[in-house]
């Protein structure tokens, strides 16, 4: 106890946060993914990482794995904390036994119990920020936990009075928050109303500028009905509901727009001229981002007093114990939590060690020369900072054919047509996706 009361003490230190994750579901690829990114020891300069789960678990998918690669320091409340590798928190004493790629009773009551140990040390401050491993929605289900998923439970526990929390998926710039979240898609309708529109809104504008640092930011709201109603011939939600809440955000000094349709505003890539988007359900906003950043994508839970971050993707059954699941989602969302953490202590940055100023300083004179060749010394100045990979920022390429020149396009270009870029297929990676219907939201 004497040790968390320290720490809270000193809780607005961001040099190194102290970042929970839990274990999951540990027949699907939690365990997995977190020994993979673990195995890179760069990750403990920038935050102390503290696993909520079993020592036990990590060891047999160690050897599942073959990973050898990877130690730990096993935690308690009676020792210490080691910051220069990986910690864990037994959460059960039971030893279970793995069933990998299979729903158990026994799986969910564990992941329960490590979401509670976690959310316990979270409230008592011990913890900066949490990284949630997918749950199975159904096998955790118990009397102390009826929540449709993660989300709900945490807003339960953390969220703000007044204030309501949003799902917002993250992935560079793109960022994608869901209005009416984990109803049935029948429930939708009746569930869009001014005040919910106008509470969602306010949590993805407050997270956005606290959260992310935009001062003033731009968001999107999509409309419900195919071509966001056509002025009420295919339904009146956009006329009647959806565009005057707009209107009225709009004379509080909120810069949002919308109803937009959603395969166009899309389709054309109209969200990168924004900051945030807010999709009217679930699918409407989810299909399109894990199209476009399924790999890298990181599920945040906004509007809460805590930070939670996820990786967006579910428990991947089919693919658990092979060592094919890819850990980019879940590096993405500790990096996420650790930039959170900064930006509401208002850190904008690493401080500049003194090997890197010479470096810093070549650069900037290179600039001024009007170089064109950067990455290999901003390559070395990361490194001499021990700074972490550049935050996932998805890049598209023209098509051939449009790199060619088009007198008729340029001439729609001078008539006011918006120029349209081509997103370039997605190649297929054998069993890399990790993709089950249960997810960690």
């Amino acid at each position: 106890m004497a040790e968390k009361e320290n720490y809270q003490a000193s809780q607005k230190r961001t040099d190194r946060p102290r970042i929970g994750i839990t274990i999951g579901d540990y027949n699907g690829v939690g365990p997995e993914i977190i020994l993979k990114v673990l195995q890179d020891k760069r990750l403990t300069n920038f935050c102390t990482p503290v696993i909520y789960g079993s020592g036990k678990i990590l060891t047999k998918y160690k050897r599942l794995l073959n990973i050898e690669n990877f130690s730990y320091h096993q935690y308690n409340n009676n020792s210490y904390l080691n910051e220069k590798k990986p910690n864990v928190v037994n959460c059960w004493i039971e030893a279970q036994e793995l069933q990998v790629g299979k729903v158990t009773k026994e799986a969910g009551e564990c992941a329960y119990l490590a979401l509670k140990k976690s959310t316990e040390d979270l409230k008592a401050g011990f913890l900066d920020a949490v990284v949630t491993c997918p749950i199975n929605k159904a096998n955790i289900q118990q009397e102390e936990f009826q929540y449709a998923g993660h989300t709900e439970y945490y807003t339960e526990n953390f969220g703000e009075k007044g204030k309501d929390s949003l799902m917002l998926l993250c992935a560079g710039d793109l960022r994608v928050g869901v209005i009416t979240g984990h109803i049935p898609l029948s429930e939708v309708p009746k569930a869009i109303t001014r005040e919910l529109i106008i509470k969602k809104s306010t949590a993805l504008i407050d997270a956005l500028k606290k959260d992310f640092g935009i001062q003033k930011p731009k968001i999107a709201i999509l409309g419900l009905n195919p071509h966001a109603g056509e002025e009420g011939l295919l339904g009146n939600e956009e006329k009647n509901v959806i565009a005057p809440t707009i209107r009225e955000l709009k004379k509080k000094g909120n810069l949002v727009y919308g109803p937009y349709p959603s395969d166009g505003f899309f389709g054309t890539l109209m969200y990168k001229e924004f900051d945030g988007v807010l999709a009217m359900y679930h699918d409407q906003g989810l299909i399109p981002f894990k199209t476009l950043a399924f790999d890298n994508g990181v599920n945040y839970t906004a509007g809460l007093n805590v930070i939670r971050t996820s990786p967006d993707h579910g428990t991947a059954y089919n693919i658990a114990g092979k060592g094919i699941a890819s850990e980019e989602s879940l590096r993405e969302a500790i990096y996420l939590a650790i930039d959170v953490v900064r930006n509401r202590n208002k850190v904008t940055g690493y401080q500049i060690r003194p090997e890197a100023q010479e470096l810093l300083q070549q650069i900037k004179d290179r600039e001024k020369k009007g170089r064109e060749e950067k990455m290999p010394l901003e390559d070395q100045l990361a490194e001499a900072q021990n700074l972490p990979p550049k935050p996932f920022k998805k890049e598209f390429k023209k098509r051939p054919s449009e790199q060619q020149h088009h007198p008729k396009k340029e001439q729609q270009q001078k008539g006011g047509f918006a120029k349209r870029e081509s997103v370039e297929p997605k190649k297929e990676e054998n069993n890399q996706g990790n993709s089950e219907p249960t997810s960690a939201e």
